[in-house]
């Protein structure tokens, strides 16, 4: 998980390392959380299903500066 402080807000990007029956390389979900003054703001749910961890919490934080963007 990567965090970063953008516009007064904390951006939080995730990765969900995917489980299946018959692991043939590993996946990550993205996904990214918006938090001011330590609370909860809003959250992305799964945006993408990526090949690695850093690209998956990367994926989180720009959809989270772009929720940022678009409601400040």
């Amino acid at each position: 998980m990567q965090s970063e402080t953008y516009r007064g807000y904390v951006l939080w990007g995730h990765a969900i390392r995917e489980q299946s029956e018959i692991p043939e390389r590993e996946r990550y979900s993205a996904s990214g959380t918006v938090t001011r003054s330590g609370k909860f703001v809003e959250a992305s749910g799964i945006l993408d299903v990526v090949d690695s961890e850093s690209e998956a919490e990367q994926l989180g934080l720009e959809w989270a500066r772009a929720w940022v963007d678009n409601h400040s």
